[in-house]
């Protein structure tokens, strides 16, 4: 086997000419000297068009490539400069690395694979390369990537959500597409303008075209659904309006509470009251025994509550109904519970039938099209969990292109390997 052939698969890059190899010693590394083929020289580093070359730039320069033989390799070349029409003056582009960028493809690939699987710290080790450039290549490799893909085509299901990625309400906006199950858009921050700028990215004739949109009760986003996507159903996320209803439950318990304590000549009645939380919370079906005698105990000794936990799984009932009766049966029973809540004399839950009555039109929407965020909220779990496993991050755009490489369709292989 001729040497110029264990080069060249050493380089990996068919547009790449290995001219020499040398070990330094004292660096304990190898290098290996290339050039572009003809066809690959003077072209812009930015759009690639080909291009008058200009000067010899600063000389030659190195790339770190993926290691060999348990030894860092890097690749060295001359980095003239071209005459761009539409960037100036550039350095000119290389087949086997990114413009301005200090590793190869391959190693760009390979970093980026690693990161959607382990932790950021066993990619800096294993890699070796420092902590903080891992954010760097992944945030260059999944622009790359990008570059290519139009993520906001042929959209008409999504759902919008907010995440927390970092103590001190730091939160990510996330959008996915309902058909594809895939994270299309994410941004640093939360609120209407952050919104917005989603609906910028997508235009006015893409958002007309979107049919359905799920999110929770966030004002600011049904004011933008509302703004820039007209033609829209906003479905309300069966969840969060159970979750509302379960606050209220547990408003009126530290209500009840308080009042056994400030009345109540018995000490024991408030100490059972304040230990009923669990029993309150959970759903008929999953109550042990125990907590079965606790809320038997508690329609006994405070029926104010009791009527305050009915109404609870009254309204989580009727998400059961539209699945088993149907719509039709769905709607009447919420009707009902509206007006069940209206007149119960329990503050809480009578600003919970006026909060729903404010968001009526999504939740109906909701138990017509059987639309929820639920598989946004597993998004939100499984970001979580990358940002877990790569022990932190300093900055969102690290965090977004991570979480766009590992859920948004396009996750990384590794390189010069085809998937069996």
């Amino acid at each position: 086997m001729r040497f110029t052939t264990v080069l060249n698969a050493l380089v990996g890059c068919e547009q790449a000419v290995p001219e020499d190899v040398r070990f330094e010693v004292d660096a304990q590394v190898i290098v290996v000297a290339v050039r572009p083929r003809s066809r690959a020289r003077r072209r812009c580093g930015i759009c690639g068009s080909r291009c008058p070359g200009f000067d010899a730039g600063a000389g030659r320069r190195r790339w770190r490539h993926l290691d060999a033989a348990g030894l860092k390799l890097y690749l060295e070349a001359d980095a003239p400069r071209v005459t761009c029409r539409r960037h100036g003056v550039v350095v000119a582009a290389v087949p086997w690395a990114r413009h301005d960028a200090g590793h190869t493809r391959d190693f760009d690939q390979q970093v980026a694979w690693m990161a959607t699987e382990c932790s950021k710290a066993a990619t800096a080790q294993l890699m070796r390369t420092a902590w903080r450039t891992v954010g760097a290549i992944i945030t260059r490799h999944q622009a790359d990537a990008d570059a290519g893909i139009d993520r906001l085509a042929g959209l008409r299901r999504v759902g919008i959500d907010e995440i927390s990625y970092r103590r001190g309400q730091k939160y990510m906006t996330v959008v996915v597409d309902h058909d594809s199950r895939r994270v299309v858009w994410m941004a640093d921050g939360h609120g209407k303008d952050v919104l917005r700028s989603f609906f910028d990215v997508l235009g006015a004739d893409r958002a007309h075209g979107l049919t359905h949109i799920s999110a929770d009760g966030a004002e600011w986003i049904a004011d933008v659904v509302a703004e820039r996507a007209p033609n829209a159903v906003r479905a309300m996320d069966p969840f969060h309006v159970v979750a509302w209803a379960t606050e209220a439950l547990d408003e009126e318990r530290r209500s009840a509470w308080n009042r056994a304590r400030r009345e109540a000549a018995d000490p024991e009645l408030a100490r059972r009251l304040k230990h009923s939380r669990h029993a309150l919370w959970k759903n008929p079906e999953d109550l042990t025994p125990r907590q079965q005698v606790k809320l038997a105990w508690i329609a006994t000794n405070d029926p104010r509550l009791h009527r305050a936990y009915l109404l609870k799984e009254g309204l989580r009932t009727i998400y059961r109904i539209a699945a088993e009766e149907g719509v039709q049966a769905a709607v009447k029973a919420l009707d009902r519970w509206l007006s069940w809540a209206a007149r119960c004399r329990l503050p809480a839950f009578t600003d919970l039938a006026r909060k729903i009555k404010r968001h009526y039109e999504a939740i109906l929407h909701a138990i017509i099209e059987k639309l929820s965020n639920g598989l946004i909220e597993s998004t939100n779990t499984k970001t979580r969990l990358i940002i877990r496993r790569g022990f932190g991050f300093r900055s969102a755009e690290a965090v977004i292109a991570l979480v766009m490489l590992c859920l948004g369709g396009n996750r990384p292989t590794l390189p010069r390997r085809q998937l069996a």
